[in-house]
């Protein structure tokens, strides 16, 4: 069977995962102690891939950096009161190189779990940090033209974008690793994507890297655009990502590649090869609150849409539960899932975790389980998992008023999941904090003369209606404030 049109991600926090193991356990977790049963429950919840974040080998210096800044340190001890140095690992994102961590058990143990990932169907997906590396990493003494190098007047007149790099070969000042809106990040040195040498050497790491994984989500991929590089650098780049993609599917057919992205520069990197883009404009569009933006959002032609990774939360967010209200989260999360891409869920969401988790962290604090939303995810994952809204036709639906002068019906979202030889799906939600009416048409030929029966998929709601008031001036929706239903559209004998 080959891959869904619109497959589901989850993501994990390797790490904080390793230590709850190790507590279990009574002694250092690897890669080999993830449990079968595990491996077992993401697959029958219907996941297509696993990201395992912060697989890769770091080191000291970014470590000492995150045990000592202050203002990491107020954050670190916020999401845990009783935090320890040993929680403080360093980012897994300051890479000193592309090897999986000797502590999560090395090259061999992910090759390892990679092979039972793929006895349950599922895939594996890895991150790749094109922007930056580690303070130590091995280049800086080998290939110091690798990186983006400072002067005197730099230093002085951002003194947080750079920084003094001992060496033996003698000291170099170099540019911390950065986008262009931020100051530096001080655990990282930046890569100097001007330098055709090193380009090569980054497709080298990616090659490497695609021989232990089935796709790469490639963090900040936006920065090594030549016009984002240029504009942060003053040096001007070759293209990076075109290049870089082809050569790795030359060797491995199939491989996926996800972009990071924001600045409205998704549309780019998908021109650039890229199988899928972070859809930020949908996720703050919901958190504003505001139908119409959402659903012009949706009107975008399915050649974009098919490419965008829906999320409420990710490791750089913070929790949905923390940031939606409890009556938003189930709303916005069925507009997201149920839209076309790829459905990302990050490890917690769907217990509904308020803490996030700093990626310098390897530890999570225990929080209980909301018992509203954990039923909600289960019901939503089940909808998830029928191959209509995998494989099938999405189509978004426009409204009428319920009546003339009631303007409610523009905080409507609807839309229809068609599938051969399987029920229709209509998905509606009523965005905003207030009961609205529409009417909204179900333009499909096969309605009429007919009995229908709407079934809601999240609650036990049935409606009957007849096909020739379906199709002609259509469903009439009543709904409560942030009120969200799947209906499955069933025949009525």
């Amino acid at each position: 069977m080959g891959s869904p049109r619109y497959p589901s991600l989850y993501q994990i926090n390797t790490r904080v995962w390793m230590t709850e193991l190790s507590r279990r356990l009574g002694r250092r977790a690897t890669l080999d102690d993830v449990p079968d049963g595990e491996l077992n429950r993401l697959a029958e919840l219907g996941f297509d891939w696993l990201w395992f974040l912060s697989v890769w080998q770091t080191g000291a210096a970014a470590q000492q950096v995150s045990r000592s800044q202050p203002e990491w340190r107020k954050e670190f001890q916020e999401t845990l009161p009783d935090l320890s140095e040993e929680d403080i690992a360093g980012s897994g994102f300051a890479i000193t190189r592309y090897a999986v961590h000797a502590q999560l058990g090395g090259d061999a143990a992910l090759a390892r779990l990679r092979e039972r990932l793929r006895q349950r169907g599922l895939k594996l997906l890895l991150d790749f940090v094109p922007n930056h590396m580690a303070l130590d990493h091995p280049w800086v003494e080998e290939h110091p033209d690798f990186f983006v190098r400072g002067t005197e007047l730099d230093l002085a007149r951002a003194p947080k974008n750079y920084t003094w790099v001992k060496r033996k070969q003698g000291d170099l000042l170099l540019a911390h690793g950065r986008d262009p809106y931020f100051p530096g990040w001080p655990d990282t040195l930046q890569l100097n994507y001007a330098n055709p040498a090193l380009q090569e050497a980054m497709i080298g790491e990616l090659q490497k890297i695609a021989g232990q994984c089935d796709g790469l989500r490639c963090d900040m991929a936006m920065l090594v655009l030549p016009e984002v590089f240029e504009r942060t650098w003053g040096q001007r780049a070759p293209l990076f990502w075109p290049a870089a993609i082809r050569r790795v599917r030359e060797r491995f057919p199939g491989f996926i590649f996800m972009a990071e992205v924001y600045w409205d520069l998704e549309w780019t990197l998908q021109q650039q090869g890229f199988d899928y883009t972070y859809d930020k404009r949908l996720y703050d569009r919901l958190r504003a609150g505001d139908a119409r933006p959402v659903r012009e959002h949706l009107y975008a032609g399915l050649d974009y849409q098919d490419k965008l990774v829906r999320f409420l939360e990710n490791h750089d967010e913070p929790r949905a539960a923390a940031t939606f209200a409890e009556d938003v989260h189930p709303a916005a999360a069925v507009i997201s899932f149920l839209s076309p891409g790829l459905r990302f869920f990050h490890q917690g969401q769907l217990e509904g975790r308020l803490k996030r988790i700093s990626p310098h962290l390897v530890r999570a604090p225990d929080e209980p389980i909301n018992e509203r939303l954990k039923p909600f995810y289960e019901r939503l994952l089940q909808v998830l998992r029928e191959p209509i809204v995998r494989d099938g036709q999405w189509q978004l639906l426009e409204c009428a008023p319920g009546w003339e002068g009631n303007g409610t019906y523009d905080r409507f979202l609807v839309y229809a999941w068609r599938g051969a030889a399987q029920p229709t799906l209509i998905v509606a939600v009523n965005f905003a904090s207030h009961q609205s009416q529409c009417h909204v048409r179900l333009p499909f030929d096969d309605l009429a003369h007919l009995k229908w029966r709407l079934q809601d998929r999240l609650s036990s709601a049935s409606y009957d209606w007849h096909g020739n008031d379906l199709g002609g001036r259509g469903l009439y929706l009543d709904m409560a404030p942030w009120q969200a239903c799947v209906f499955c559209l069933h025949k009525v004998d």
